[in-house]
């Protein structure tokens, strides 16, 4: 069989295609499905199997539009209850494509409906798809189903099943079996996830934390410590990926564009994806600035951690050119429907912000009010201003009244991006003086 990867960067997702003669099986498909057809007709081959491992939280899976588009058999267990068409896979059961033979089996704990997908060739080499189960290093935060799915579980019993799959479901496997999992370092599906794309169960029972010798108890108090924040578009993806993502393209082509616009005709908010400094020169009224300049910028779960599921909102882009590249990474976390239009900007009079006099800030920082949207996590690590008042950005539209407003308002991150978006948010909410500390914060930290 040959097994390749595709990577989605801003997500850290990992999706898969395993080939065998002519045929070929994807598991976790990303909402794109064209880079897998493209795969397939550079190998003359058809995709008749997608695997899903588990309801994703943090990405829409094109696993519908693939059998809608080549007739493909969608895998997945019962337990999800899911509302498209699929065969039910779970313990116990096989399907042979080509060389290969693939069989389930379940490893809940992410989520109370997970599977790991194991792929065996006639060369006995053996593969598994752990999906947010096992990740590389790590296994999967176990605090994600409590309100959303089909089966909901608290985070305490999934963390007790999290223990007893990687107890006991991967005993029987050899150490040369190769791990796939479906995100690395970057995703908000576990913790502490390696950089590495792949590895080996033998390198995962001697180095992965979870399969040490360790009680129940122990094990669900780490599991449980310290896991990031939950994005507000997590749930809303569970629950689309349960009744399975209309067509992709279709969905991008209802969004209008309005090019050269210096007014709206509402009060809608407006995502402005452009440059921090492109941003604050000129931008519309209602904006927020929540980069998309490339793809190290992670703008899809930042736009899924301030913009709430169901809420409307203008998407600015800085050229029309731009369009399918923003409605893309926008469609990756199911909120197409949501955008009004997509704008570009014109050449009349528009907002601009503040420009910080930095050494007013150096010299007197008691005359400001400084705002930390860094993670929690972060802050515990230590302030880097000991009088900052500490709101991580995804919390930041719901602070506003927190916020005092008798000083200037100055916003800092670790380097300037989540700063850019939190500064935006507060120029728009507050009737006070607010700037961004942007990569200047760089200059405070460390310093006794």
């Amino acid at each position: 069989m040959e097994i390749k990867q595709f990577e989605d960067k801003p997500l850290a997702h990992f999706s898969y295609t395993i080939l065998s003669d002519d045929k070929i099986a994807l598991v976790d498909p990303a909402r794109d499905p064209r880079p897998y057809y493209e795969y397939a007709e550079e190998n003359n081959a058809s995709i008749v199997a997608v695997f899903e491992t588990h309801p994703h939280a943090d990405f829409v899976s094109s696993h519908l539009q693939v059998h809608q588009e080549t007739g493909a058999t969608i895998y997945a267990s019962k337990k999800i209850g899911a509302d498209y068409p699929h065969q039910a896979f779970d313990d116990g059961d096989t399907v042979s494509l080509g060389k290969v033979t693939f069989s389930a089996r379940n490893t809940p704990g992410h989520s109370p409906d997970s599977i790991t997908i194991i792929a065996k060739d006639e060369a006995y080499k053996t593969a598994a798809f752990t999906g947010d189960t096992l990740f590389i290093g790590d296994v999967g935060r176990p605090d994600l189903r409590e309100k959303a799915g089909n089966m909901k579980a608290k985070r305490e019993e999934l963390a007790s099943m999290m223990y007893d799959s990687i107890k006991n479901k991967f005993t029987d496997l050899p150490d040369d079996t190769l791990i796939y999992p479906a995100h690395g370092a970057g995703s908000l599906c576990g913790k502490n996830l390696s950089s590495a794309s792949m590895s080996t169960l033998g390198n995962e029972r001697m180095g992965n934390w979870a399969f040490k010798e360790q009680s129940e108890e122990e094990f669900v108090k780490q599991i449980l410590e310290d896991q990031p924040f939950i994005p507000a578009y997590f749930s809303h993806d569970v629950d689309l990926n349960k009744d399975g993502a209309g067509n992709y393209e279709a969905g991008k082509a209802k969004v209008a564009s309005k090019l050269n616009i210096t007014a709206l005709e509402d009060d809608t908010l407006v995502v402005d994806t452009r440059d921090e400094e492109a941003y604050k020169s000129r931008h519309l009224p209602n904006s927020i600035n929540i980069m998309a300049r490339n793809e190290n910028d992670k703008f899809e779960t930042w736009l899924g951690s301030i913009v709430e599921p169901g809420e409307p909102f203008y998407l600015v882009a800085n050229s029309i050119k731009d369009r399918e590249e923003l409605l893309s990474r926008v469609a990756k976390i199911g909120y197409e429907s949501q955008v009004k239009a997509l704008v570009t900007l014109g050449k009349g009079e528009l907002n601009c912000e503040r420009e910080l006099a930095l050494d007013s800030f150096i010299s007197h920082p008691e005359y400001f009010t400084v705002v930390d949207v860094r993670n929690k996590s972060e802050v515990d690590e230590g302030k880097i201003f000991e009088h900052a008042l500490s709101i991580p950005l995804h919390e930041l539209r719901n602070s506003i009244e927190k916020i005092p407003t008798d000083k200037p308002v100055i916003v800092h991150c670790a380097g300037g991006y989540r700063s850019a978006a939190g500064s935006s948010i507060l120029s728009k909410e507050l009737d006070a003086e607010v700037y961004d500390l942007s990569d200047a914060v760089n200059e405070f930290k460390n310093k006794d």
